[in-house]
């Protein structure tokens, strides 16, 4: 069967809904992989789309034995590639290494020995010759639900209803990505970002040494367009990252100053990162980022600045790193 091209449903980012709502929403673990929609065709074979509409099949072949999961019925679902790490949470670092690998087949198959991909399902958008695009998800989630896909490379994780606060500190307690909650009554609006879904990225905070800057460009030239921060490690100041948002103009203009000030021709990290264009300074000043999760080289991913900390010096500040980190 020829089925119809569909645009993912995107979420928008936000907050719980209100507790007088709370029974109105289904609440979903916010997955850190590759968004997919996958096509069977009810024939054995399966196609698996990118947000981009790229057809990337060929990069996951531990995932084609699922064209034959619902034999000749056809459908369109909505789900999201993931690479696990030991503790069986996604890492999107991991996925990387499987991704972009479309048109080389052979590396993809090698690959997918290594790092095996896992997909999981969340939504059916056409089923049986139907398109369910104008269904409620409620009934949308049912449906999902009753076929069963559950196979050893993808699943359908549970949806809760109700009980948001509960869902979303499970996630930080387990030290997931996030929550999504969908609104029971919405339909499947392809390809838009809807309020009907609402993200929470879980952000963690730590205190960071600032050890150089990158200068900004057009209307921040003169001014540092990001800085360079570390952690302490075995007794070093390892880097972490360039933090280049969450400044206030004003903020901007105070840290160019500090930064001017503590300049110096020594690169304050050890090993020296390899950042083209740095200014260095000397680790004087700390400072409050807030971050998404960390690569397993301990890099802080999605960081932005929260504010100084004026009130600590290097030596005070928890600026370390976590021990797995190390």
């Amino acid at each position: 069967m020829r089925l119809p091209p569909i645009a993912p449903m995107l979420a928008t980012p936000g907050s719980l809904p209100p507790a007088a709502e709370d029974t109105r929403w289904a609440y979903e673990t916010k997955q850190d992989g590759q968004r997919a929609v996958v096509y069977l065709p009810g024939d054995g074979s399966v196609t698996l789309r990118a947000r981009s509409g790229e057809d990337i099949t060929a990069a996951y072949p531990e995932l084609h034995a699922l064209g034959g999961a619902l034999g000749t019925t056809p459908a369109v679902l909505d789900g999201e590639i993931l690479a696990l790490d030991a503790r069986g949470r996604a890492d999107f670092q991991l996925l990387q290494s499987r991704m972009g690998l479309a048109h080389a087949p052979g590396r993809a198959a090698r690959r997918a020995a290594e790092v095996p991909a896992h997909l999981v399902l969340f939504d059916v958008m056409h089923l049986g010759g139907s398109p369910l695009l104008p269904v409620r998800y409620a009934r949308r989630r049912r449906q999902l639900e009753e076929l069963d896909l559950a196979g050893p490379s993808w699943s359908t994780p549970a949806a809760i209803v109700g009980h948001g606060v509960q869902a979303l500190r499970a996630t930080r307690e387990h030290g997931l990505e996030g929550l999504v909650c969908k609104r029971l009554d919405s339909v499947y609006e392809a390809g838009v970002r809807s309020r009907a879904w609402i993200k929470i990225r879980n952000m963690r905070s730590e205190d960071v040494v600032v050890g150089g800057w990158l200068p900004g460009r057009g209307r921040l030239t003169g001014l540092p367009g990001a800085v360079l921060v570390g952690q302490r490690a075995a007794g070093t100041l390892r880097y972490v990252g360039g933090v280049g948002t969450g400044w206030s103009e004003g903020e901007r203009l105070r840290l160019a100053e500090l930064l001017r000030d503590a300049a110096t021709d020594v690169c304050p990290f050890t090993p020296v990162p390899p950042v083209a264009g740095a200014h260095w300074v000397r680790p004087l000043l700390v400072g409050e980022v807030r971050y998404s999760t960390r690569t397993r080289a301990g890099m802080l991913r999605q960081p932005s600045w929260l504010r100084l900390r004026t009130d600590l010096t290097p030596e005070q500040s928890s600026a370390d790193l976590p021990d797995d980190s190390v």
